[in-house]
């Protein structure tokens, strides 16, 4: 594991970072909450007869004068766009980075086999979500906490899993896509993760494109389907982490036979 321990060392600063910051937000959100509860139960009326803009991001099914509602679309979108990003851009330049920084030659003469290498940076960007995740959670959870409310365990945590396996399936498909780069790939990840979110707001606003959601990982992260059928979408998960899989193995039979510079 001395390869993911290196990866771990590099990249615990954007971890920091991006950990920091995406919790800051969320914290403040629920922080500001108790000052506007008040005024939201009149927001949640008018946003429910502003048509597509409300559908869009499921704030006409969803009270807003509650807290899982305001956290549902306030924290849900931090959390969502914050955590995206950030498994995009750790995914997409793990493999890329040895021929970038031209470090490819020194680590491929140790007596390590390319799939090894591919596994342990694997396992180092999963780490690195699952710490992201884990610690937003906790501050989450504190925060609700600090300001008296009662937290709702079950959907709060459905919409932190629901977020957390939208990640994986990102950074499984830009895991895959980093094997056939050879130079850095952030813009490629970012605008993946920012094409799904936007695919899944057309298949919100339109019938007619609701089968977008099955190829966005947005689509099983939809906060107010999650509090109105209280549980995950099976068969949308079991497909995004099917490509996600497929993306990796493709990743894995790539880096395997390419002519590494």
């Amino acid at each position: 594991m001395t390869l993911t321990k290196h990866e771990l060392k590099q990249g615990w600063k954007a971890l920091a970072i991006w950990t920091v910051s995406i919790a800051f937000f969320i914290v403040i959100c629920v922080l500001l909450y108790p000052e506007m509860k008040g005024e939201m139960e009149g927001v949640s009326d008018i946003f429910a007869s502003m048509g597509a803009f409300t559908a869009a991001f499921g704030m006409d099914r969803l009270n807003f004068g509650t807290l899982i509602g305001f956290y549902s679309v306030e924290c849900g979108n931090i959390l969502g766009l914050g955590g995206a990003f950030f498994a995009s851009f750790v995914a997409v330049g793990v493999l890329a980075k040895e021929e970038k920084e031209r470090t490819a030659e020194f680590l491929l003469t140790h007596p390590v086999s390319r799939s090894r290498v591919v596994s342990e940076k694997l396992i180092s960007v999963l780490i690195q979500i699952v710490i992201l995740n884990a610690i937003i959670f906790a501050l989450s959870v504190a925060s609700i906490k600090g300001i008296g409310e009662e937290i709702m365990w079950k959907e709060i945590s459905l919409i932190h899993l629901a977020f957390s396996l939208v990640q994986l399936e990102l950074a499984g498909i830009c895991f895959g896509i980093s094997a056939f780069i050879r130079k850095s790939g952030i813009g490629i990840g970012l605008g993946i993760a920012t094409a799904m979110y936007f695919l899944n707001i057309v298949a919100n606003i339109s019938e007619s494109a609701e089968f977008l959601k099955y190829i966005t990982p947005f689509g099983y992260a939809e906060s107010a389907d999650i509090v109105e059928n209280g549980c995950l979408d099976g068969k949308m998960i079991l497909i995004g982490m099917a490509v996600a899989v497929i993306c990796v193995v493709l990743g894995y039979w790539k880096y395997c036979r390419k002519d590494i510079q």
